[in-house]
């Protein structure tokens, strides 16, 4: 008799939940940015930040 169990997946997938983490966090951060700062103010902060790289 052969044994046919099904394998189970490895356990690699904490990759995949630390980028969800890190994703679920910058999405958090940047509305209460939004909130506290309203929504003129947060833009012109992006703006600015983008022309400091330029």
């Amino acid at each position: 008799m052969s044994e046919t169990g099904i394998r189970s997946a490895p356990r690699t997938f904490w990759p995949i939940w630390l980028a969800v983490a890190i994703a679920t966090a910058m999405v958090a951060g940047t509305l209460a940015l939004w909130v506290h700062y309203g929504t003129a103010v947060f833009y012109e902060m992006i703006l600015a930040g983008i022309a400091a790289c330029f």
